[in-house]
């Protein structure tokens, strides 16, 4: 093996098999194509011993024994003091919240006065989300420093403490890969514990890999920081062949998958809807995925007296949303904030008629996609109405993204992030 590939230490949450978003693909996607061209040690909370990549070593922290564990924590350890000051009712993950008064010095305590056990994890985001994100920097620490690397990766904030303590001890580049910010998934005027962490972290990064130029801005906007720092880099896709598949009834079909939260604007699909159907009852529209706004979104459904018209699939695993696509006639992602959208690139894979807010980095990708302002509903509306009926607008769209799709490749991303690596190093 050449002696001058760089040696990456990189920090996920999310992997597959082990996902419940985008996240873990992404990461998944860039891993493989860096494979060629560097040495990636992959650290993650959970992986399983028959998953597998060819020149990537995975490690997961529930795969150490005790007795391993022991013989890490001998002598002296880190505690990440600093990042653990500040009390917040805080969104930990799209679903849930911490309850108000949550003491985030007493937890981050609590965790560093017990002896270290081995680090089990059923599902990433359920139950002491702080703790398991503590746990993880911890552990992953004082494995990082038995290893020998030349930079720091660490992707969103649930990986951020280890990369800046790591950095801290060691002196190597640290980069963070940016995929969703807490501005994206709260709005502007949250400034709790997470944003703080993001912040902290942005500022002591050498790099900022943000998923988007959209993203970037954020980064600089709402995080203060110098635009020197960021470097966009697009996602790319897995190349796929569309499954083929017949729809099972005469209707139209438009569709929504992600994440049923504010930031990915189930509401304005909604209310889009009502409209849609109101000159086009001959559609259905389809809800895949789950979130804390699922039922006040079937509630209003009731409401408005459409619930003949909607399907919620909950969440769907990658099998069943290709089989969803394959029968989709539009695709709509209606965003608040979307810092990417691999989920549209994914629509653009079947041929679908691609339908997105402005307020996405797969904006600036596809060039075909029908684009709105996030509150503009009447012509979010109108776009749906024209790409069912108007097959000329149909053929068009596809088209123009089937262009733009040749550029989105993670071998390309991987390139760009190389490029990064060499300016650090």
């Amino acid at each position: 093996m050449s002696t001058n590939r760089k040696k990456i230490l990189m920090f996920g949450w999310e992997f597959p098999p082990v996902i419940s978003g985008g996240l873990g693909v992404a990461t998944l996607g860039l891993c493989k194509a860096l494979a060629p061209m560097a040495d990636v040690k992959m650290i993650i909370p959970k992986s399983v011993s028959e998953f597998s990549i060819p020149n990537i070593t995975l490690i997961g922290l529930n795969s150490f024994t005790q007795q391993e564990l022991d013989a890490l924590f001998t002598g002296e350890q880190s505690n990440f003091s600093e990042y653990f000051q500040a009390q917040s009712d805080w969104s930990f993950n799209p679903y849930e919240k911490i309850p108000q008064g949550e003491y985030f010095q007493s937890r981050f305590s609590t965790v560093f006065q017990e002896s270290v056990q081995p680090f089990e994890i059923q599902d990433l985001y359920a139950g002491d989300v702080i703790k398991k994100v503590i746990e993880f920097a911890r552990i992953a620490v004082r494995f990082g420093l038995t290893q020998t690397f030349d930079i720091i990766h660490a992707h969103d904030w649930m990986t951020f403490l280890p990369a800046m303590e790591l950095k801290r001890r060691t002196g190597k580049p640290m980069v963070l890969h940016v995929h969703s910010t807490e501005y994206d998934r709260a709005g502007a005027n949250s400034k709790n514990w997470v944003y703080e962490l993001e912040r902290e972290a942005m500022q002591y990064a050498d790099c900022i890999i943000p998923v988007s130029r959209y993203t970037g801005k954020i980064c600089e906007n709402h995080y203060g920081i110098s635009p020197h720092k960021i470097s966009p880099i697009h996602n790319g896709i897995e190349p796929i062949q569309p499954m083929v598949r017949y729809k099972p009834f005469k209707e139209k079909l438009v569709i929504f998958f992600g994440r049923v939260t504010m930031q990915k604007g189930p509401t304005v699909f909604v209310e889009a809807a009502k409209i849609v159907l109101a000159h086009c009852p001959n559609v259905r529209f389809v809800m895949a995925g789950s979130g804390d706004q699922l039922n006040p979104i079937i509630e209003k459904i009731s409401a408005y007296g459409l619930g003949d018209k909607f399907s919620f699939t909950g969440f769907l695993n990658k099998q069943k949303l290709n089989e969803l696509l394959a029968i989709a006639d539009v695709y709509c992602m209606p965003s608040v904030s979307e810092p990417f959208g691999l989920s549209a690139v994914e629509a653009v894979q079947y041929q679908i008629p691609t339908i997105i807010s402005t307020s996405s980095g797969v904006a600036e990708v596809l060039n075909g996609a029908l684009q709105f302002e996030v509150w503009d509903t009447h012509k979010f509306a109108q776009y749906i109405i024209a790409a069912l009926d108007y097959n000329g607008l149909q053929n068009s769209v596809i088209e123009s993204n089937a262009k733009s799709l040749k550029a989105i490749t993670w071998e390309h991303c991987a390139e760009e992030v190389m490029q990064v690596y060499q300016k650090l190093c």
